[in-house]
Order: C-alpha cells, then sequence, then structure tokens
C-alpha cells in the first residue's frame, strides 16, 4: 500500500479503528453526569414526599378519618399525594344512580375540606375524580356510568367551592366511570369498593404566583376594616368646618376698633375749622 505524504498507516497503534480516542478524564466525567441525572430524577420524584406541607396535610387526613371510620388511603406519589375516600358499611356517598351528595358524605367533605384549603391556597392544585362499579346505567339523568361518576365529581366540587369556601382556580373534576377498579367487579363488596372518590393534590406549579396568594389570603380581612374608616372621616369634619369659621370671626371683632380710631381724631379737626 502506498503511503500518502503526512498521513499516518492505519497499522499504527495510535489510530483508533472508530473516530479519535477519548481522553483518560473523559469516562470518569461522563460517569460524573450520569450520577447528577439519577439525582436529580430522584429529587423530583420525591419532592411531594419531602414537602412538609404535604406531609402533615396526610397525617391530618388520616386522622380525621380514622376517627369518622371511613375506609381511607392515603399515600405520596410522584405526582403528588392521592387520598381515596371508598364506600363500606354506613358510609354511601351517593344515592344509587344519582349524583346528589348524601348526608354523610357532605359531613366527611366539612372534615377534610380545610386541609385541602391550605393546600390550594398554598399553590396545589386538586382534582377530584369520580369512580363507579360496573353495574349498567340509564336513566332520565346520566345515559352511562362516565356520565354518573363526572356529575359526582362535579358535586364534590362545587360544594366545596359554593359551601366550604375552598378557592375555583384550584379546582377541577374528572370522571372514569368503570374503567379503573380496584378489585375485580364480581361481588357487592368488591362493588361497593370501586365506588370511590379520589383527591389528588398535584405538587406545586413552579410558576406559582406569590402575590395572588397573598391577595387570596387578606381579601377577606380587607373587607370589615372599609365601615371602620367613614365614622373617622365623619367625625374630622365638623373641626374643620369650626376651624374654618373662627378666623372669619376675629376680622369682623376688630372692624369697629378700627373705624372708632378713625373717626375721633376727626372731631377737634371739623371744630378748629368751624371757629
Amino acid at each position: 500500500m502506498k503511503k500518502l505524504k503526512n498521513m499516518i498507516p492505519l497499522s499504527d497503534p495510535r489510530v483508533a479503528q472508530i473516530g479519535h480516542p477519548a481522553p483518560p478524564w473523559l469516562v470518569n466525567y461522563a460517569d460524573l453526569m450520569t450520577e447528577m441525572v439519577c439525582f436529580f430524577i430522584i429529587l423530583y420524584a420525591l419532592s411531594a414526599a419531602l414537602s412538609k406541607d404535604v406531609q402533615k396535610a396526610k397525617k391530618d387526613v388520616e386522622e380525621q378519618m380514622k376517627q369518622e371510620k371511613v375506609a381511607t388511603e392515603v399515600k405520596v406519589t410522584k405526582d403528588g399525594m392521592q387520598i381515596t375516600l371508598e364506600e363500606n358499611g354506613e358510609n354511601v356517598f351517593f344515592e344509587s344512580g344519582s349524583a346528589d351528595l348524601s348526608p354523610r358524605m357532605v359531613e366527611i367533605l366539612g372534615k377534610i375540606t380545610p386541609t385541602l384549603r391550605k393546600l390550594a391556597i398554598d399553590g396545589h392544585d386538586i382534582v377530584v375524580e369520580g369512580h363507579t362499579d360496573d353495574i349498567p346505567i340509564r336513566n332520565a339523568h346520566f345515559a352511562s356510568n362516565w356520565e354518573l361518576s363526572t356529575a359526582r365529581a362535579t358535586s364534590v366540587v362545587q360544594h366545596m367551592i359554593q359551601s366550604l369556601r375552598m378557592p375555583p382556580a384550584h379546582m377541577a373534576a374528572i370522571g372514569y366511570g368503570e374503567f379503573h377498579p380496584l378489585v375485580p367487579n364480581d361481588t357487592d363488596e368488591h362493588r361497593a369498593k370501586n365506588r370511590r372518590v379520589v383527591f389528588l393534590v398535584k405538587n406545586k406549579s413552579g410558576n406559582f404566583d406569590k402575590e395572588k396568594k397573598k391577595k387570596e389570603e387578606t381579601e377577606p380581612a380587607a373587607e370589615p376594616s372599609s365601615p371602620e374608616v367613614a365614622p373617622a372621616e365623619a367625625a374630622q369634619e365638623p373641626s374643620v368646618q369650626q376651624a374654618s369659621n373662627e378666623p372669619s370671626a376675629q376680622p369682623a371683632s376688630n372692624e369697629p376698633s378700627a373705624a372708632a380710631e378713625i373717626q375721633t381724631p376727626a372731631e377737634p379737626a371739623a371744630e378748629q375749622a368751624a371757629q
């Protein structure tokens, strides 16, 4: 083979078979970058678990539902905190084929909503999921379990907003019908377990506006202060009017004395002119 000028032959050990040989330090650098990527992925997955507010809310909800004797599962995932309320025994959330809240469900929502309201004000979005069993439904209100589950989730959201003062901007409703069962729908007990309401508290968004949070917290407290300002302003008006009237009274009292001083020296001058 003819050797080209200024070229190293392929048989030379300094020539790599594929590309150019990497410097020795690049291997350690590549390993370090791989470990850093894995580290940040783990941090992202545990971001909700590392939040003190979410951990406190998880503990509060578990204690409240334990006192109410409601079958509840609370777990923290990479997406946020998931609260699952299951029907069991006397804890019936809705009547069969209806989206109206039962008195028991209204009572349960009153217990957990204060905890969820704090998270919503702090920037967490809350999605309410509705789930049904596999018994087909077709009545005047709902044509399928899709519509029934969505209507039930919407009823929960509307009650939390209208009656329990949840911020609407952080609430959403979604229905899954019978297509996300926890257990097979083969017994009445399993069907009751699949008829459930799930609250998904999402991780706080990075674009959450802190000024909006302050505005939501201060707006209710600013309303009572407005009527107190009016009496204070009304009390100041008479004093201003009195102060404005006082200077006008002083020149009126001085005018007669000044006229008297001008007239007194004029009388002797008139008598001398007559003589």
